[in-house]
């Protein structure tokens, strides 16, 4: 079992920074693969971007691309999205994934969510 928590959401003026912060807890090694996704209202959630849990194999959605960046924590068990020139666009609730490899196959864990509104 893994437990998700999403935190940092708010409200920023466009071109400014933000910073998610994503904590698990829970059945996680070096090969977890931690994602973050982001739901707009009235429009499918999609992925911004993911990271292994070890800090490597970093990927990004082409809109944030060279504006967001996910990276691995110093404190225990975060994952973090930095979210700097931020568009109205990327508002959105922005939900944390982390997907753990079993005997079985993968199995995803969600957070709740946290909000991410952008004003022009």
């Amino acid at each position: 079992q893994v437990q998700v928590t999403e935190s940092g959401g708010g409200l920023v003026q466009a071109g400014g920074s933000l910073r998610l912060s994503c904590v698990a807890s829970g059945m996680i090694s070096s090969s977890t693969r931690v994602g973050w996704f982001r739901q707009a209202p009235g429009k499918e959630r999609t992925f911004v971007a993911a990271i292994f849990w070890n800090g490597g194999g970093a990927k990004y959605a082409d809109s944030v691309k060279d504006r967001f960046t996910i990276s691995r924590g110093n404190a225990k068990n975060t994952v973090y999205l930095q979210m700097n020139n931020v568009k109205p666009e990327d508002t959105a609730v922005y939900y944390c994934q982390i997907r753990v490899a079993t005997l079985s196959g993968a199995r995803d864990y969600w957070g709740q969510g946290t909000q991410v509104t952008v004003s022009s």
